[in-house]
C-alpha cells in the first residue's frame, strides 16, 4: 500500500477522474463510479479480490435500506400526482389565503407537495398556477414563479425521502427520522429567504405570461380529493417518524419502512380504490413511477460503492486524522466538496450522493459532529449554483419563458442564497451545539 499522502493524492486524482468521465466521456454517473471504484482501489494496491469484495459491500450498504424509502416515496407521490391531489391542494391554499396573500399560499403548497414529489413532477404540476396568478394580478411571473420553484427544489435536496438526501443519510449511518425533521426545519428559512429574494427581482425583471400558456390554461382533474385529505397525507410519515422517535413505544410504526408503507397504502386507497381505479390501474401507476428510480438506485449504489474503497484502502482514515490535526470543521468540507460536484456536473442527486460517498470516510473518525448535520451540510451544498449544465435550470427557464440571462439572475442567484442561508444555519447550530 503506498504511505498516507500517495492514499490522499491518488483520491483526488479518483476525484478527476470521475469528474472527467461524466463531464467529458459522458459517461453515466453510475458507470462512472464504478470505473473511478475500480481504478482508486487497484491504484492504491488493494488486492483484485479485496477490492470487488469491497465494492460488493459498499453497493450492497448503500442500497440495502435506501432502495425501499425511494421506492415507496416515488409510489406515494405519483398516486397524489395522478389524482390531482397538489393542484387540489394549492387551490385550496389560494382561496383561503386570498389574492393579495396568493405568495405565501403557492409557497405552502409547494412546500408540502414538495415532500414526497420530485422537483420536475411538482413544478409542472404547480407552475401552471403561477402562470394563472400572473394572467390575473399583472404582477411578474417570478413573483409567484420563483417560490414555487424554491420550495420544491429545497425540498427536494434537503428532505428525505428524495434520493439524494436519503442516501447521504445511508452512507453517514445517520438517523434518517432525525435527517428529515432536521431537514424540514433548515429547509424553512432556506426558502422564505429565496422568497425574498424572489419578491425583490420580480420588481426588476418583469417577466409576462409565456407565449405557448396564452391560451386558456389546462383543465385539472375531475372530482380531484379533499385538499385536507391529501395534506394530511402528506404529513403523515413526518409524524409516525417523529412519533417513533419521541416515543420509543412507537419504534415499529415510527421507522421509516413502516411509516411510508402505511403511508403509501393509504395513498393507494384514499387516491386509488375510492376514485374507482382497477387493481391493474393502480399497478401500472406503481410500475410507471419505480420506472425511473433504477437510474437513481444505481448511481446511489455507486456512491457507496466508492465510499467503501475510500475506506478499506486506507484513505478515509488517514484524512480524518489529517482534518482532525488541522482543525477544519468537516461541516465546511462537506459543503465545499458538494459544491465543487454540483458546480461542475450539473445534478443535485450526483453531487449530493458523490460528496457524500467522498467525506463519510474521511469525517468517520472525527468526535463533536453529528451524522445528521453533515448529511445536511452536504445537501445544502449540493443545491449551491443550478447553471446551464443542469436540467432544472432549464426545465424553470422554458416553462417561465426566460432567456438565459434573465434565468442566471433569477434562478441561479436565488439558487446560491439558499445555499448560503443553509449552511450558515448548520454552523450556527453546531456552534450552539459544541458550546
Amino acid at each position: 500500500m503506498p504511505a498516507g499522502p500517495q492514499l490522499l493524492l491518488l483520491t483526488l486524482g479518483a476525484v478527476a477522474l470521475l469528474l472527467l468521465l461524466i463531464l467529458w466521456v459522458r459517461l453515466h454517473a453510475f458507470l462512472a463510479l464504478l470505473l473511478t471504484s475500480m481504478a482508486l482501489g487497484l491504484a492504491c494496491g488493494m488486492a483484485p479480490a479485496k477490492l470487488l469484495k469491497s465494492i460488493q459491500n459498499g453497493f450492497g450498504e448503500a442500497l440495502g435500506f435506501i432502495a425501499v424509502v425511494v421506492a415507496l416515496g416515488a409510489m406515494i407521490g405519483r398516486f397524489i400526482e395522478h389524482s390531482g391531489g397538489g393542484r387540489a391542494l394549492a387551490e385550496r391554499l389560494l382561496a383561503t389565503f386570498g389574492e393579495k396573500r396568493a405568495v405565501w399560499a403557492v409557497l405552502c403548497a409547494s412546500f408540502l407537495i414538495g415532500l414526497p414529489l420530485f422537483f420536475e413532477v411538482g413544478f409542472v404540476i404547480l407552475a401552471p398556477l403561477a402562470i394563472s396568478l400572473t394572467r390575473t394580478t399583472g404582477r411578474s411571473l417570478l413573483y409567484f414563479g420563483l417560490p414555487i420553484a424554491c420550495a420544491l427544489t429545497v425540498t427536494h435536496a434537503m428532505v428525505p425521502p428524495h434520493p439524494a438526501p436519503a442516501a447521504a443519510a445511508q452512507l453517514f449511518a445517520a438517523d434518517l427520522g432525525r435527517v428529515i425533521l432536521h431537514g424540514i426545519a433548515i429547509s424553512v428559512p432556506m426558502t422564505l429567504s429565496g422568497v425574498v429574494y424572489a419578491m425583490w427581482i420580480s420588481r426588476r425583471i418583469h417577466l409576462p405570461v409565456p407565449d405557448y400558456a396564452k391560451e386558456a390554461p389546462a383543465a385539472a382533474v375531475e372530482n380531484p380529493p379533499s385538499p385536507w385529505i391529501v395534506a394530511i397525507l402528506l404529513v403523515l410519515p413526518v409524524l409516525l417518524i417523529f412519533g417513533g422517535t419521541v416515543y420509543p413505544a412507537m419504534g415499529f410504526f415510527g421507522h421509516p419502512f413502516t411509516a411510508l408503507t402505511v403511508t403509501t397504502l393509504a395513498a393507494m386507497y384514499v387516491f386509488g380504490v375510492r376514485r374507482g381505479l382497477s387493481r391493474d390501474q393502480m399497478g401500472k401507476l406503481a410500475t410507471d413511477c419505480l420506472g425511473p428510480m433504477g437510474s437513481l438506485l444505481a448511481i446511489m449504489g455507486g456512491g457507496g460503492a466508492f465510499k467503501q474503497v475510500i475506506v478499506d484502502s486506507g484513505v478515509g482514515p488517514y484524512a480524518g486524522k489529517l482534518l482532525v490535526e488541522a482543525n477544519i470543521s468537516p461541516l465546511v468540507l462537506a459543503y465545499l466538496v458538494a459544491c465543487a460536484m454540483r458546480i461542475a456536473q450539473g445534478s443535485a442527486t450526483v453531487a449530493i450522493i458523490t460528496a457524500a460517498g467522498i467525506v463519510a470516510p474521511l469525517v468517520k473518525e472525527i468526535p463533536g459532529y453529528t451524522p445528521e448535520m453533515l448529511v445536511l451540510a452536504i445537501c445544502a451544498g449540493g443545491t449551491i449554483l443550478s447553471h446551464v449544465n443542469d436540467a432544472g435550470f432549464w426545465i424553470v427557464n422554458q416553462m417561465f419563458g426566460m432567456t438565459v440571462p434573465q434565468s442566471l439572475r433569477s434562478w441561479t442567484v436565488m439558487k446560491v442564497i439558499t445555499s448560503l442561508v443553509g449552511i450558515t444555519i448548520i454552523l450556527v447550530v453546531q456552534s450552539l451545539i459544541a458550546n
